[in-house]
C-alpha cells in the first residue's frame, strides 16, 4: 500500500518551497520538489510582496506535486511570514498588491494608536507587544484610504492563498493571533480596538482551528491540473507554528527558538500570559498547533546577516554563509555588539554601516573586517537569548534547562554554541525544514493520520537526527552581558 502524501507549500521572507512529506515505515520523509523565490518590490517608495509570482509559485508547485504522486496527495496546505496581509472587495478581488511589513507606512502608527488607546491597555487587549509592523498598525495607516473603505475580506497571507486554492475564506488561529487585532481571552477578534482604531471590524470573517479541512481544490484549478478535488488544509498558517510542532521535546519545560531572518525564542503555556512586566519585556502571546500558546519574543535574527551578506555580495564579495561564519571564528572574541532590535536595522539597505554607526553611538570599537561584523552580530544574537530567556523564567517562576532550535539558522553551529555558552544551557538543534514539516503534520493529524500533536512529536524524533551542544567553560560571557544590558539600559532603559 502507498504511503500517504502531504504537500506543503512553506513560504519565508526569502523564497517559497513546495515540499511533500510522506508516512512511510513510521517515518517521515520529506522532499523538496519546487522552489521559488520571494522578492519585496519597491513601487511608488513603498514595499510590497509580489504575491502573483508566489502563487505562480505555488501552482508549479502543485502540478509537480500532482506530476510525482500521480494525483494520490492526501492534502495540502500553507503556511507563510505573520502580520501581512490582503484585502478583497465585494467580488472577492485582490485589492492591490499586499504591502511588505517593512514597508515605512507604518511609521509613527504606533504613537497615532496611543492618542486613542494606551499602549498598556491595547497590550491587555491583545497579549501581543506592540511592534509598527503589525496588522493592527498596517491597517490603521490605510484609515481613511480608498482601498480600506473598498475593502469586504481581510486575509493574512496563508489565508488569501488557501481562499485562491478551495475558494474558502477563512482565518486560521495561529496566523490571526500575529495581527494584533485578536483577543485572545475572548478567543474572537478584537472588535471594540478596531472599532477604536476606526479600523471597520465587518472585514474580519470566521476563525478556523489550525488542521481545518476547507474544503477541495477549485474545480477550476483540478480541471487545468486533470488531478481530483484535493483536500486543502488550512495548516498551522503561521510558520513559526508549524515548526514549533515539530519540537522533538517530552513535555512543555523547553524554549525555543526559530531561528531564521527573524529569531523567535519562546516556549509553550496553555493560556495566555498578559502582565504588565510582559509588556516591558517585549513578550507576546500568539497561537500554537494544538490551539494553546506560546509565549514568544521577536528578535530580528539571520536579518542582520542576511542583509551584510548581500551588501558584501553586490560589493563583489560572494561570501557563503560558511565562509562568513569561518571568518567570525578568526575574528576577536566580544569586540563589540548590537541590540538585534534596534529601530535601526528593521529597513533595508546599508546594513554594515548600521552596524558601524551603532557601535560608535555606544562608545564601542567598530568593527571594520567582515569577519568583526559577523561576529558582533552572532555573539549579541546569544546575548539577547540569554536575556529572552531570563525574562520568560522570571514570568513562569521556573527555569527552562534546554533550548530547542530549529529552521535554517540551526545550520549554523557557531551561534547555537554560543547560545549555549551565554545562556548555560543545553542547545538541541533541529529539524531544518521545521516549518514545512509542521505544516505536513498539521494536514496528517487533520487527515486522520496522525491522531494527536504528541504522536506527532514522537514521529519527529525517529524521523530527525539532533546535535547537542553543552556550555563550554569560556570566560569572558558573563562579563559580555554585562556590557550587552548597560547598552540596553542606555538605549533603551531596558536591561
Amino acid at each position: 500500500m502507498t504511503s500517504p502524501a502531504f504537500l506543503a507549500f512553506d513560504l519565508g521572507a526569502e523564497s517559497g518551497r513546495a515540499v511533500l512529506g510522506r508516512l512511510d515505515d513510521d517515518r517521515l520523509e520529506l522532499q523538496e520538489i519546487h522552489r521559488f523565490e520571494n522578492q519585496a518590490v519597491r513601487v511608488n517608495e513603498h514595499l510590497h510582496w509580489n504575491v502573483f509570482n508566489l502563487w505562480c509559485g505555488i501552482l508549479l508547485g502543485l502540478k509537480a506535486a500532482v506530476e510525482k504522486t500521480g494525483d494520490a496527495l492526501a492534502s495540502l496546505g500553507v503556511d507563510t511570514w505573520g502580520v501581512d496581509f490582503g484585502l478583497l472587495d465585494a467580488q472577492d478581488t485582490l485589492i492591490g498588491n499586499p504591502y511588505h511589513y517593512r514597508d515605512n507606512r507604518t511609521d509613527g502608527m504606533p504613537q497615532r494608536a496611543y492618542q486613542l488607546i494606551s499602549p498598556e491597555k491595547l497590550y491587555e487587549i491583545t497579549g501581543v507587544y506592540p511592534m509598527q509592523i503589525n496588522s493592527l498598525f498596517q491597517l490603521l495607516s490605510m484609515v481613511g484610504s480608498p482601498a480600506l473603505e473598498a475593502a469586504h475580506t481581510f486575509l493574512n497571507m496563508p489565508d488569501l492563498f488557501n481562499f485562491w486554492l478551495s475558494g474558502v475564506k477563512a482565518s486560521e488561529f495561529t496566523i490571526t493571533t500575529t495581527s494584533q487585532c485578536y483577543n485572545p481571552r475572548a478567543q474572537a477578534w478584537a472588535v471594540e480596538l478596531l472599532e477604536t482604531l476606526a479600523i471597520p471590524a465587518h472585514i474580519f470573517g470566521e476563525i478556523v482551528p489550525p488542521g481545518t479541512v476547507l474544503g477541495g481544490l477549485r474545480s477550476g484549478l483540478a480541471g487545468e491540473l486533470g488531478c481530483r478535488r484535493i483536500p486543502v488544509v488550512a495548516s498551522a498558517g503561521h510558520d513559526t507554528a508549524s515548526a514549533v510542532a515539530t519540537v522533538p521535546a517530552l513535555g512543555r519545560d523547553f524554549l525555543f527558538i526559530s531561528s531564521g531572518t527573524w529569531s523567535i525564542m519562546g516556549t509553550l503555556v496553555e493560556r495566555p500570559v498578559i502582565e504588565p512586566q510582559n509588556l516591558a519585556f517585549g513578550l507576546t502571546n500568539e497561537g500554537s498547533a494544538d490551539g494553546e500558546i506560546r509565549l514568544l519574543k521577536n528578535i530580528m535574527g539571520m536579518w542582520l546577516l542576511q542583509e551584510c551578506r548581500r551588501e558584501w555580495a553586490e560589493a563583489g564579495k560572494a561570501y557563503s554563509y560558511d565562509d562568513l561564519t569561518r571568518l567570525a571564528e578568526s575574528a576577536p572574541r566580544f569586540g563589540a555588539f548590537v541590540l538585534p532590535n534596534h529601530p535601526s536595522f528593521l529597513v533595508p539597505g546599508s546594513m554594515v554601516e548600521k552596524i558601524q554607526a551603532f557601535c560608535a553611538n555606544t562608545a564601542q570599537s567598530v568593527p571594520q573586517a567582515e569577519g568583526e561584523v559577523v561576529r558582533a552580530i552572532l555573539e549579541s544574537l546569544a546575548l539577547e537569548y540569554r536575556r529572552v530567556a531570563s525574562q520568560i523564567e522570571s514570568v513562569l517562576g521556573r527555569n527552562l534547562d534546554v533550548v530547542h532550535i530549529f529552521g535554517g539558522g540551526s545550520r549554523n553551529r557557531l551561534l547555537n554554541q554560543f547560545t549555549a555558552n551565554s545562556t548555560g544551557k543545553t542547545v538541541v538543534t533541529g529539524p531544518v525544514e521545521a516549518a514545512a514539516m509542521g505544516n505536513i503534520l498539521v494536514q496528517a493529524i487533520a487527515t486522520g493520520e496522525l491522531a494527536s500533536l504528541e504522536e506527532a512529536r514522537s514521529l519527529v524524533r525517529r524521523s530527525v537526527a539532533v546535535d547537542t551542544y553543552q556550555p563550554a567553560k569560556t570566560a569572558g560571557w558573563e562579563a559580555a552581558y554585562q556590557r550587552f544590558t548597560a547598552i540596553s539600559q542606555q538605549e533603551t532603559g531596558i536591561a
